[in-house]
């Protein structure tokens, strides 16, 4: 049996929750099983004093689990990513950040690559609330997105992986700050437009702090708000690096995407118009909206019957996606949606709509048992 020493594994465990694998002395025998909880810090220093061991075989990548689950489990497992890596930024532990962050990287990057348009649907379904997680659920959408667009511009999984860690904590010494500016409807304070200004620096220093060493990574947080004319901050430079111009791209088209309290959220269509009119002809644009396309995975649509329907995937063509009716052509609320095909004319798109409050819900386990 190999094993690997708990004390590397404290960044897996929280105090009263279960136990995700059984805990061993050194000759193996069992201390703890999996799904006890160790209810005081106490005891964790008592067990990692101790030497305690945990059987590698029990460490199963979460990442092969998302690649190999069976279709009708990846809505449980997009839930189950996003609340960790949520946690691991809203509880953000410099002790155990790096450590936590590749952990849950892994299975939502997996996630991303195995189904495209169930990611998208995250980002378009799963809003960014007008809350106190709005900072955390946009760096989510941010960094789905980020590594969605350099997989179609055919970088390195090792790059891909590192967009989406740079999304992810680029707005780290800010996230409960974003929550407050969305919320607020009078112009940022004096104090705050100096936080914005200085957040990049700062999210370097708390990612420096948590062991990070990437040299590319750091840099491309820190540049993340500059722009290849001089017109970014902080610092007004012009050679900025790709990461930090792909991440930037993916920040600013998925702020569309959200509501404000000063603002409605755009619908995909409108967002990704303005993305071309603010930066027409850049390769990364130009890669994030095809991505995307007109009609997103998530997005509200009007069907020439007059039925409200909800994207479910890319059609053969970038006019004709795959949806699901979630209403008769009457307006009536079906009791399960319908998929059905978008090419011919009577169940053609005859808009795209706004992101829609009130409106017919599609789960995403019904996403899937549309298959």
């Amino acid at each position: 049996m190999q094993t690997a020493a708990l004390s590397a594994l404290r960044h897996r465990l929280r105090l009263d929750a279960a136990l995700p694998f059984n805990v061993r002395d050194a000759q193996g025998r069992l201390l703890l099983a999996r799904g006890a909880r160790i209810a005081e810090q106490a005891q964790l220093e008592a067990l990692v004093a101790r030497g305690a061991l945990v059987d590698i075989a029990e460490l199963r990548s979460t990442a092969d689990a998302a690649r190999t689950a069976p279709r009708e489990a990846l809505p449980r497992l997009w839930s189950e990513t996003l609340a960790k890596l949520s946690d691991t930024l809203a509880l953000h532990d410099a002790a155990s950040f790096r450590g936590a962050l590749d952990e849950a990287a892994a299975p939502a990057l997996a996630l991303v690559e195995r189904d495209p348009d169930l990611a998208i649907f995250q980002i378009l379904t799963q809003g960014a609330d007008l809350d106190t997680a709005y900072g955390v659920r946009r760096s989510l959408h941010a960094a789905i997105t980020a590594s969605l667009v350099a997989q179609r511009l055919a970088w390195s999984a090792a790059d891909v992986e590192r967009a989406f860690k740079v999304a992810l904590t680029m707005n780290l010494a800010m996230l409960e700050l974003q929550g407050l500016l969305a919320r607020q409807t009078e112009p940022p304070t004096p104090e705050q437009r100096s936080a914005l200004r200085t957040h990049p620096m700062r999210s370097v220093q708390m990612l420096q702090a948590a062991g990070v060493r990437d040299e590319d990574w750091l840099r491309a947080v820190l540049q993340h708000h500059e722009q290849e004319d001089g017109s970014g901050y902080p610092a007004g430079r012009t050679d900025v690096c790709e990461l930090a111009s792909l991440v930037r791209r993916a920040d600013v088209y998925t702020a569309k995407l959200s509501a404000r309290s000063r603002r409605d959220a755009l619908a995909a269509d409108i967002a990704g118009r303005a993305m071309f009119m603010q930066d027409p002809g850049h390769p990364m644009t130009q890669a994030l909206v095809k991505e995307f396309g007109i009609y997103p995975p998530g997005s509200y649509v009007r069907l020439a019957s007059g039925a409200l329907a909800i994207v479910v995937g890319r059609g053969p063509s970038i006019t004709a996606p795959l949806v699901a009716c979630l209403t008769t052509p009457e307006g009536k609320t079906l009791a399960a949606p319908r998929r059905i095909a978008t090419g011919d004319a009577a169940n053609a798109v005859a808009a795209l709509l706004a992101p829609r409050h009130g409106a017919p819900r599609l789960a995403g386990d019904a996403f899937v048992a549309l298959e």
